[in-house]
């Protein structure tokens, strides 16, 4: 009798662990939007989001509607060309904060042309000088627009903390 009702207390304890798990609001990671919310409620969600932070008056806006900010500036040096081959580190997270990938934690830059990545990181890298470091709030249209890719669910607006430490070629 005894082990039956340890066992009933395992279980119990369980089952609360998976509501309080299945209760979360971050998206999954199957680029879903997340249970709770509908799609149109996660668009809103992503509007609002960038509405706000385009308010902040640290943030700036390109016409295209990228949000960006400097963490650390450098003075006088070189930025790379559109189109360059660039080395970071970065990393990029959902707007609930959701880390999706980060090169920071797997120790371990990246290198690669700016031509093959997102419309959002090939406006704003070459906005950037080597050294620096900034953040982009990067909008679906500027992103992975209105399909999944991974963890990112459709729709997402994505924010990047992007460190430049390199660029072949670089601007004139």
């Amino acid at each position: 009798m005894k082990l039956w009702l340890i066992g009933a207390g395992v279980i119990a304890v369980l089952a609360v662990i998976g509501v309080f798990v299945m209760g979360n609001t971050k998206a999954s990671a199957q680029g879903q939007t997340p249970p709770q919310l509908t799609q149109a409620d996660w668009l809103a969600m992503q509007k609002k989001y960038l509405d706000e932070n385009a308010k902040k008056p640290e943030w700036k806006s390109t016409k295209s509607g990228l949000q960006y900010r400097t963490l650390k500036a450098v003075n006088a040096a070189p930025k790379p060309a559109p189109g360059s081959e660039v080395t970071v580190q970065y990393e990029g997270k959902l707007i609930d904060g959701q880390v999706f990938d980060s090169s920071y934690a797997r120790n371990e830059p990246i290198s690669f042309p700016l031509d093959g990545v997102i419309m959002g990181w090939q406006e704003g890298v070459p906005m950037m000088r080597i050294s620096e470091t900034w953040e982009f709030l990067i909008p679906a249209n500027l992103a992975y627009g209105d399909r999944a890719t991974g963890p990112i669910p459709p729709g997402s607006a994505l924010i990047f903390k992007i460190e430049l430490l390199n660029a072949k070629p670089l601007a004139k």
